[in-house]
């Protein structure tokens, strides 16, 4: 397989673009390297292209080592013809290859196995190429019997030569790729329930629909359902259509042979054998398999859902250099509380009580007033679980009452209670208990949301839908992409950044992360990029990987608050010098200069003279008009509250603004500040048609939504974005 020619074509690129991009991959280059600092070569392609290249990259590899595996093992044996050879050249996936190898692999002794061991091949063949002569399929067995080989009569002896004419059907590729193009599209899930009681799988207990059109949200809730016994599952498809896509298959076969269609002896054997190969050994593997392939490609959805919303939650904009105070809700065991200054820096910490009487609920209420005072606080943030509507009513009250301006918002704390038990937390804060570590996390998640949840499994982050029933290597995989691109996008101040954030920062791995920490801690800030080269075991290609993403703020070097790479320092300075301008004008924002002089002269006549291409020249050009760029910037801000609503004071028609906690396929649940996310169902969200809600919204977007209806009883909201003007 031409792999670059096969990647060139399904991503509609040029080859140049794809050969280059395979070369750097190869070299060792990190991804967000090669998207941010290798745009000349591969024609500034994005980095989840790149991505993609090396996922298809590594799939393709992995089907040619395989191909060649099979090729081996079947030469091996000798039976591998040019035919064989041509088809399994051909084979575009691994089911494909596995399908044609199916006939040529080791088996367990099936019942066809032992068959041939009591020598009834040459009876089967006898029957296959109709070379009965007059006689019936009885006279033709008889001297086949054997007591000694376990044949003890013609009914025997033609049940076995049936087990082998019936493997050899099941084992032709052809028929399984035609029988599983079929299912995919004609056959039937059927559902039904396992036991008698309610659950949330009752709309499945009795329920069918198509292969072809069932929604993928509907086949992971199916497997669910299934494995935790509360349904069975089954594959329905027309019996007749199968046999006559199975016959088809064999006449074309015994065409190929030059067998004529069979006289009515034979022929009855062969239809019997069919039936028995389709209805003992195919359907129930086609089954398996489509239901599988269902699976995956609910599962593929389901982890690019999840990679969709995690994206723009870690790219949420920070509330930048304001104290925050954390609520951990909680009842019995009270409410978790940590001050946190703009730098993330612990001020204080403390329990309250907001929900054990109104004498304790005043005490809680005097250390918060205390703690504004004292710290000046700006802004409470709150976790949104167990006991979160009462203390979110509890903040609200107190923010009424204090002078100060002071808003809140109420923050996911998926992860914290895990963050907050691991080595990593206690290494962190080895003063503090499990507890007051999580509302730590939880103001700290408001401060800057990328630096604290990198710290956390991002399976454990719960935005999407099933997660935990995904395949973990595969939704891994994805979801480590995604926090790679956005930590690397965003950067890393050199001289704050955390071990866990480090790590994530291309060409930097976990040890290498924590010395960059030891050396800092043991010889102070650092002071420029270039004295990343004196960490231990950080070589010459880790340090071209990273340098470009870490900042240095405090260096005398502008360049290294930028993400402009070290290896165009030079160029940048030309750049600075031809434009007649300084480091001082750049510091000062006196641009006009630089832009004056590169829309004059033009890029590409300027990016010959210094030496680079002209997606180099821009990148150089936007960094130097934004030293210490964070690109969450210029998103739109957090929505921040300083009242709250209960959902009895909902009414139709009523319009709000929200925040978009979880897109998934039906729809997207947003924050409108009542504690319960309403649904916006996907049919509710444009006014045009959407093939899924994540072409509209992300998670964290700020939408108005107008009610629908409210069904208090239940604690459910729909809600509509038709017709509503977004601000």
């Amino acid at each position: 397989m031409d792999i670059i020619k096969t990647i060139t074509q399904e991503f509609g690129l040029q080859s140049w673009q794809v050969e280059n991009t395979v070369n750097l991959l190869d070299e060792g280059n990190t991804i967000p390297f090669i998207a941010r600092y290798r745009k000349e070569a591969h024609g500034t392609l994005d980095d989840q292209v790149i991505r993609g290249i090396s996922e298809r990259l590594t799939y393709l590899r992995n089907l040619d080592k395989r191909r060649e595996e099979i090729l081996g093992s079947i030469e091996e044996q000798g039976k591998l013809t040019e035919e064989l050879s041509e088809a399994i050249g051909k084979a575009a996936t691994l089911a494909e290859l596995e399908d044609l190898y199916r006939p040529y692999k080791q088996k367990r002794r099936t019942r066809a196995a032992k068959a041939k061991e009591r020598g009834l091949e040459p009876l089967e063949q006898l029957y296959w190429n109709d070379e009965l002569q007059g006689k019936t399929l009885e006279q033709a067995a008889e001297p086949f019997v054997d007591s000694e080989k376990e044949v003890p009569d013609v009914e025997a002896a033609i049940d076995g030569a049936n087990d082998i004419l019936a493997e050899m059907v099941s084992d032709n590729a052809e028929i399984r790729k035609r029988l599983k193009e079929s299912f995919l599209h004609k056959a039937v899930i059927v559902t039904k329930k396992a036991k008698d009681e309610d659950s949330v799988y009752a709309q499945y207990y009795d329920f069918k629909e198509s292969a072809g059109k069932i929604a993928n949200h509907r086949i992971l809730a199916i497997d669910r359902g299934e494995k935790e016994g509360f349904l069975k599952v089954s594959v329905e498809y027309d019996h007749d259509r199968a046999l006559e896509i199975c016959d088809r298959v064999v006449a074309s076969v015994r065409k190929e042979q030059g067998l004529n269609r069979p006289e009515y002896e034979a022929d009855c054997f062969i239809n019997d054998a069919v039936e028995d190969a389709y209805d003992r050994l195919i359907k129930p593997s086609i089954d398996r398999e489509v239901r599988s392939m269902l699976t995956e490609r609910a599962d593929n959805d389901a982890i690019e859902v999840f990679a969709k919303n995690l994206r723009p939650l870690l790219m949420q904009p920070p509330v930048k250099n304001k104290v925050v105070l954390a609520l951990d809700p909680g009842y019995r065991n009270g409410c978790k509380c940590a001050v946190v200054d703009g730098t993330g820096k612990v001020l204080d910490t403390g329990i309250i009580y907001v929900t054990m009487g109104a004498g304790r609920k005043e005490q809680a209420k005097k250390t918060v007033k205390d703690w504004i005072h004292r710290h000046g606080v700006q802004c409470i943030s709150i976790g949104n679980g167990t006991a979160s509507r009462e203390t979110e009513l509890f903040a609200v009250e107190v923010i009424k009452e204090v002078p100060e301006d002071v808003t809140y918002m109420v923050v996911s704390e998926a992860g914290a209670s895990i963050y907050s038990a691991s080595k990593l937390a206690a290494e962190e804060f080895p003063q503090f208990d499990v507890s007051i570590r999580s509302a730590v996390s939880i103001a700290r998640r408001l401060q800057d949301p990328l630096a604290e949840l990198v710290k956390i499994d991002p399976e454990s982050i719960g935005v999407g839908q099933y997660q935990h029933d995904m395949p973990k290597k595969q939704l891994s995989a994805a979801l480590d992409g995604v926090v790679e691109d956005c930590v690397n996008e965003v950067g890393a101040d050199l001289n704050t950044a955390s071990a866990p954030l480090l790590s994530r920062i291309a060409g930097i791995n976990s040890t290498v992360a924590k010395n960059i920490v030891t050396y800092r801690e043991e010889n102070g800030a650092f002071t420029g990029r270039a004295q990343l080269k004196k960490v231990p075991k950080l070589g010459p290609k880790a340090y071209e990987q990273c340098a470009g993403f870490l900042r240095v703020p405090e260096s005398r070097n502008l360049l290294d608050n930028t993400g402009v790479h070290p290896e165009s320092y030079k160029a940048a300075k030309q750049l600075l010098e031809l434009c007649g301008c300084t480091m001082a004008d750049i510091k000062g924002g006196k641009l006009d200069k630089l832009h004056g002089t590169l829309q004059q002269k033009g890029y590409d006549s300027i990016a010959e003279e210094i030496g680079v291409g002209v997606p180099t020249l821009k990148d150089i050009e936007r960094e130097l008009s934004l030293p210490g760029r964070d690109p969450r910037d210029e998103l739109p801000p957090p929505l921040l509250r300083t009242d709250v609503m209960d959902i009895t004071d909902l009414k139709p028609d009523m319009e709000l603004k929200g925040t978009v906690r979880n897109v998934i396929d039906f729809g997207a649940f947003v924050d409108i500040g009542v504690h319960q996310d309403g649904l916006v169902h996907i049919s509710q969200i444009s006014d045009h048609y959407i093939k899924h809600p994540s072409e509209v919204l992300s998670v964290g977007d700020v939408v108005t939504v107008k009610i629908l209806s409210v069904d208090t009883a239940k604690k459910r909201i729909s809600l509509t974005m038709k017709g509503v003007r977004q601000s």
